[in-house]
């Protein structure tokens, strides 16, 4: 893509504080971090979202979200590690190149988690049905 601001940043064209290349993935810093040390992962290759993301590619993205999610922790000295990947409009999706978050935590960060909701047992039968029959 031309225009995708992730695509210019994996190809140099435009600067960002990378912590890792490899042939196949970027890694680098947000520019607008949760908190200090928020990294993240994208496949050099343009693919829109998880959905598109080819199995072979993410096969390897396994390994080194794993890898970033230690170095992350170590580095910032972190209490903890959320994970994330947004994926959609509607999941707050804002650059619509496959992205992994690394995002450190920290017990008094102030951030919080959104909240469950409770559904009746039969409102949990039947998504569960519809889920199994999408596979």
């Amino acid at each position: 893509m031309n225009d995708c601001i992730f695509c210019k940043i994996a190809k140099g064209e435009i600067p960002s504080t990378k912590i890792y290349e490899d042939k196949d993935f970027f890694a680098f810093l947000d520019i607008k971090p949760v908190n200090l040390g928020h990294a993240l992962l994208i496949p050099k290759t343009h693919v829109k979202n998880l959905y598109e993301f080819p199995e072979e590619l993410l096969s390897k993205a396994g390994p080194l979200i794993k890898k970033f999610a230690i170095a992350v922790k170590k580095g910032a000295n972190a209490d903890g590690i959320n994970l994330g990947m947004n994926n959609d409009e509607a999941a707050g999706q804002l650059v619509f190149h496959a992205h992994f978050h690394i995002i450190p935590r920290f017990k008094d960060d102030g951030h919080i988690h959104w909240g469950g909701k409770e559904h009746s047992a039969d409102e949990m039968q039947s998504i569960s049905q519809k889920i199994i029959s999408a596979l």
